[in-house]
């Protein structure tokens, strides 16, 4: 049966590409087709269009051309940033999977966080060691909606390194984050956050997937990690994807442009979608922080105890709502994210959690249809396992785990682990 309506509400997992963003990129699938390392003139102008886009989307970021190196995507400018340091390296412990990895070939300390996700920029200064050489703070978090103190982490970091210049130490230490959930709803100037490194997915922010970019401060030494012909200013030999680096440009200066309204919008639709849930299923829990400057605009987490997710999912796709679970890794394996392992949440509340995202296409009148599904499929599940609403308030109320978040997750903002860390 046809479903009613068709609601996507896992726009933190993908992003259509704009409109806009497609008709940019749409004449280099046909007539400027031509690869920008050729020695003729029509070559030359492929190439003249990716330095307009790397120079726009440098002025988007606060920063110069010549920092910018285009990559297939986040997780290899992830890499690529890991690449550059062989110390010691400090990380938070709801970072993406890819950070994650990363750290697992160094030397590591893992960070704790609180129960609302977020990281104690004290927490991180302890962490470090005198052989540390990178600390990766993401700027915000793509399950949990949880916008990290990056620049207060940024002053710790050059505290240490102001240190070690007055003792004589050459050892040097540097800042990454990864930014790709939060280019579409806050400020990404490098100058401002205070970072030597930073990731960015076009796929995040309406443009097209397997391309993104790593910035690197002046000072900060690139090592490539695909060899080649050399391009990328030696760093990311391979062929330039025009097309993507075109359509990557165009959609970062959209979502600049759009940033302060569309903000407020997806707040307010993201507030409808939460109430509308709570109104009808007194027992759900939503986490992340309270505080709504340190949260994404349009990102709901919501659980249900006793309630698997992965039916829900199945439920609501049934009724033409698409929902996600978690970060699309973990998701895709129908296992609880690292995620709310490191927040501290009990199982069977993170075994019946979804992530709900809305985004630009998404209207108040989606949200009311997904409200009505949602609330529909916890209920229809709840009568199943014979659960009700005394019952699972109570339940929920023993799980220490309130409507807004729980309790500071065991050891907080902590390292954790001995020498190497942990994860």
């Amino acid at each position: 049966m046809t479903p009613e309506r068709e609601v996507y509400l896992d726009y933190a997992a993908a992003t259509p590409v704009d409109p806009e963003v497609a008709r940019a990129m749409l004449p280099y699938l046909t007539e400027r087709f031509w690869n920008p390392s050729a020695p003729y003139a029509r070559a030359r102008e492929a190439r003249d269009d990716v330095e307009r886009a790397r120079g726009a989307i440098a002025r988007l970021i606060g920063a110069r051309p010549d920092n910018v190196v285009f990559t297939a995507g986040a997780t290899e400018a992830n890499n690529l940033a890991f690449a550059a340091v062989e110390g010691h390296v400090v990380v938070d412990a709801v970072e993406h999977e890819s950070v994650l990895a990363c750290a697992g070939t160094h030397a590591r300390r893992t960070v704790r966080v609180g129960a609302d996700g977020l990281v104690d920029p004290a927490a991180v200064a302890r962490a470090i060691r005198p052989d540390t050489e990178l600390v990766s703070v993401e700027l915000a978090n793509g399950e949990l909606g949880c916008v990290q103190p990056v620049r207060e982490i940024a002053r710790v970091v050059a505290a240490e390194r102001a240190r070690r210049l007055e003792e004589g130490e050459h050892r040097p230490i540097y800042l990454h984050t990864d930014a790709s959930q939060a280019a579409g709803a806050l400020s990404v100037n490098v100058s401002s956050l205070g970072c030597d490194l930073m990731t960015l997915s076009a796929a995040k922010v309406y443009g097209p997937k397997q391309v993104g970019l790593l910035w690197a401060a002046d000072d900060v030494r690139l090592r490539p990690l695909v060899f080649g012909g050399g391009q990328e200013g030696g760093v990311r030999s391979g062929t330039e994807n025009v097309m993507g680096v075109v359509g990557f440009a165009r959609a970062l200066e959209l979502a600049c442009e759009r940033r302060p309204q569309e903000a407020r919008r997806l707040a307010a639709l993201r507030e409808r979608l939460r109430a509308g849930i709570c109104e009808r299923v007194p027992w759900a829990v939503v986490s992340g922080p309270r505080n709504p400057k340190r949260r994404l605009p349009g990102l709901l987490h919501v659980s249900f105890a006793g309630v698997e997710a992965r039916r829900l999912v199945i439920a609501l796709e049934r009724v033409g709502v698409s929902v996600g679970t978690g970060s699309a890794c973990a998701a895709s394996r129908m296992r609880v994210s690292h995620v709310l392992e490191a927040v501290g949440m009990p199982r069977e509340l993170a075994e019946g959690s979804l992530r709900l995202t809305v985004g630009r296409p998404t209207t108040g009148a989606d949200v009311d249809y997904a409200v009505d599904a949602i609330a529909g499929a916890v209920r229809a599940e709840a009568t199943r396992l014979g659960l009700d609403d005394a019952r699972q308030l109570e339940r929920v109320s023993s799980l220490g785990w309130g409507a807004t978040g729980g309790p500071r997750a065991r050891g907080a903002g902590e390292p954790e682990g001995g020498a190497h860390g942990g994860r």
